[in-house]
């Protein structure tokens, strides 16, 4: 699957991401989550929850889907 994230704000967090595209339910499940998941931020590993994603961003949850973050 191929999703643009639309934000109102400047960024969004990866735990927020998560959240919102109900790859998890909480925030704190993100963090386990990404223990044990592959997601890559611009084709690079990142497991930081609190990760800033901005405009621009795309961010690859390994067999859930591509995320592209884009600015209202």
């Amino acid at each position: 699957m191929k999703k643009n994230v639309f934000i109102d704000t400047e960024y969004i967090t990866l735990g927020q991401l998560l959240k919102e595209e109900d790859v998890v339910s909480s925030g704190g499940q993100a963090k386990w989550y990404l223990k044990d998941h592959a997601v890559k931020l611009n084709d690079e590993p990142e497991d930081r929850r609190g990760k800033k994603l901005y405009d621009g961003d795309n961010v690859e949850v390994i067999d859930v889907g591509l995320f592209f973050i884009r600015k209202k």
